[in-house]
């Protein structure tokens, strides 16, 4: 792994000051990736950028996001608005998606005032093509982006009602491939 800057080792630091097991990962992950980047002839933010999917949901429990997988820590909202923010610093992030649960409002307000202006922030199973669900995001000032799909409200219809009211209220709405 290349060498890592006193700064970023100080924030993935658990509350005992040792590093936890996920950002030891994530970090390498990430560190080899920008190398990638260089090997390739490019410049990471400028000719290339990262987009992540942590799929927050499924490891959000009783309020509480809980890394059983990893390092068994358990973090609130706060302290994974602060984690994304820290990655959004230190690496060419230009997208997270589903960075909060579904059910998580509160928390991808606060995400949203962090990050919102800097990136896009994805809502997928957070608005799940509904146009209810992403009335009341807008209303809350929660994500920035939806991620319309089909096979997740049912018909054609509502789908594109969905793209509509995210362009309308200056939200954008990606399309996954149907290919």
């Amino acid at each position: 792994m290349t060498e890592i800057s006193e700064v970023r080792a100080r924030e993935i630091l658990d509350s005992r000051g040792n590093p936890t097991v996920e950002a030891e990962v994530l970090l390498e992950a990430s560190e080899v990736i920008l190398e990638a980047i260089h090997q390739a002839g490019f410049a990471p933010g400028k000719d290339l950028a990262i987009a992540l999917d942590p799929a927050s949901s499924e490891f959000y429990q009783d309020g509480k996001y809980v890394f059983k997988k990893s390092d068994k820590s358990v973090r609130s909202s706060e302290k994974m608005v602060e984690f994304h923010s820290n990655w959004v610093r230190q690496y060419p992030i230009v997208s997270i998606e589903d960075g909060l649960a579904e059910d998580d409002w509160e928390g991808w307000a606060l995400l949203t005032s962090e990050l919102g202006k800097k990136i896009q922030l994805v809502g997928d199973d957070l608005f799940v093509t509904n146009t209810e669900r992403l009335r009341k995001g807008i209303d809350s000032g929660v994500a920035n982006s939806i991620l319309t799909k089909l096979n997740q409200i049912g018909t054609l219809t509502e789908t594109i009602e969905a793209i509509e009211l995210a362009k309308t209220d200056r939200y954008t709405a990606d399309l996954p491939s149907l290919r």
